[in-house]
């Protein structure tokens, strides 16, 4: 990368699989699955999209460049990506 971009960072992705990432370059994420199934109602599932957004990293672990080990285990073709 030849900026960062983080500060001004807005995306979050949803997995197929009901996951909620809140950075590309970081291993932080919200599992939406138990909100969705808890309650017939938004709010829970509100809440826990609110939690994962509060949480969202300040910068990402990407090592581009660094000649070590990526520092993240996923693809990004995991979150489409």
């Amino acid at each position: 990368m030849t900026h960062t971009f983080c500060e001004t960072c807005n995306r979050v992705r949803v997995s197929a699989t009901g996951v909620l990432y809140t950075c590309l370059g970081q291993e932080d994420r919200t599992d939406l699955k138990p909100a969705l199934r808890g309650s017939e109602a938004d709010e829970h599932l509100h809440a826990a999209i609110d939690a994962g957004i509060s949480g969202k990293p300040k910068g990402h672990d990407f090592l581009i460049g660094c000649g070590g080990m990526p520092a993240l285990a996923r693809h990004m073709s995991v979150l489409g990506g």
